[in-house]
């Protein structure tokens, strides 16, 4: 039996993002229905889903499960449909009553959603989700990356860079007054850019430079804007090029540790001017440390923990790691969903793991942490997406 009509077929050529835009909860009642029904349906009828460059995919209990949408509220979740034979794979997500590929999740039947928009809907911040946790996190992540964003909050203030129709891109900045996190009362000093993520096929097209003229443009009242250190070396390369094209921006963009005081900012024009210097004098100390018989080279600046950049952008960077130390296991989440639903985790490191020397230096970078390869064990109760230290 074929599974109720997929995706686009079903709805009439829109996609999620064009339907879903009401209250998140009646998107997760109706995939709980639909699980239930699911795990009462007669194995001598079982159903059926077409993804497209696929061989048919049964539908049952092992290959699918609940999904936490939002960092900070666990109890909203997403039906999805894992790959039987790369459990750390999504292929699809079940909204709207239809099963609908990732690929269509990030596209739209609007002619008017083009360029940088802010995630408003719903269905905008499941398409954020996708980018994030599913499309960088699991599919175009480099296997010599060991580095992912978490989730991001329900109300994490981002823009999707549309094109042609489909999600290319995205970047959450941290508001001017927010708090830094749900464990202090520090609130950031300045608007910092925190993440953002370019999908690989669009890099080297200048969307960095776009990304960051919008985020200077999106606060032209403010003296001093942030990008959250440390600044990868592919993101110090967009931010050089983007300061030369724009000498107006020079003076306002700062490399930042949360909160953002005088003390925690570095001028990005001045690291760019010192560079010449800097690469200068590492050259000579290594010279003299080769002559010694030694190989000991100097530290340089960006040889430091990466965040990711936005060389995830443009310049062909994989995403924007953070200083963040390896994160804790997964821990189990009891179901609240009828039967014994599964629920796929994502490990979120735990704050204090986030710490640089005391808390009021700390970097309360929520969406960036580090981690490496996910696994999917075979749990029967509840299934977590690990990242193995």
């Amino acid at each position: 039996m074929e599974a109720e009509e997929t995706g686009r077929a079903a709805a009439g050529h829109l996609y999620p993002v064009d339907i879903l835009a009401g209250n998140p909860e009646i998107i997760q009642e109706a995939a709980e229905a639909y699980y239930e029904k699911l795990l009462q349906q007669s194995s001598s009828s079982p159903e059926f889903i077409s993804i497209p460059g696929r061989e048919k995919i049964k539908l049952e209990d092992s290959c699918v499960c609940f999904l936490p949408v939002y960092r900070e509220d666990p109890k909203y979740k997403i039906l999805v449909l894992i790959d039987p034979q790369a459990k750390e794979r999504v292929l699809a997500i079940y909204l709207s009553q239809s099963w609908w590929p990732i690929e269509d999740i990030v596209k739209t039947a609007d002619s008017s959603r083009e360029g940088l928009i802010q995630v408003q809907t719903s269905g905008e911040r499941i398409v954020l989700f996708v980018l994030n946790s599913i499309i960088f996190g699991m599919l175009e992540r480099s296997s010599a990356n060991d580095t992912f964003f978490v989730s991001h909050s329900a109300k994490e203030s981002a823009k999707i860079f549309w094109r042609n129709g489909d999600a290319v891109a995205f970047y959450t900045v941290k508001i001017k007054g927010s708090l830094c996190d749900v464990n202090t009362s520090q609130c950031y000093l300045l608007p910092v850019l925190d993440t953002v993520f370019v999908r690989r096929r669009y890099r080297r097209c200048g969307l960095g430079m776009k990304i960051l003229h919008d985020f200077c443009q999106s606060f032209v009242t403010e003296d001093a804007l942030g990008i959250s250190c440390p600044i990868s070396a592919d993101m110090y390369q967009v931010c050089k090029k983007f300061l030369q094209t724009h000498p107006e921006e020079q003076d306002r963009l700062w490399e930042v540790e949360a909160p953002g005081d005088w003390s925690q900012r570095v001028s990005i024009w001045l690291k760019i001017q010192l560079e010449p210097a800097l690469s200068e004098k590492n050259t000579v100390h290594q010279t003299a440390s080769e002559e010694e018989g030694g190989y000991h080279v100097e530290r340089a600046q960006d040889d430091e923990p990466r965040h990711l950049d936005a060389g995830q952008m443009n310049e062909g960077g994989e995403c924007i790691p953070d200083i963040g130390k390896v994160p804790q296991e997964a821990r189990d989440d009891k179901d609240n969903t009828a039967g014994e639903a599964r629920t796929l985790h994502l490990q979120v490191p735990k704050e204090e793991d986030f710490s640089q020397g005391t808390a009021d230096t700390q970097q309360c970078k929520g969406s960036r942490k580090r981690a490496s390869a996910m696994v999917l064990p075979e749990d029967k109760t509840t299934k977590h997406l690990r990242m193995m230290p």
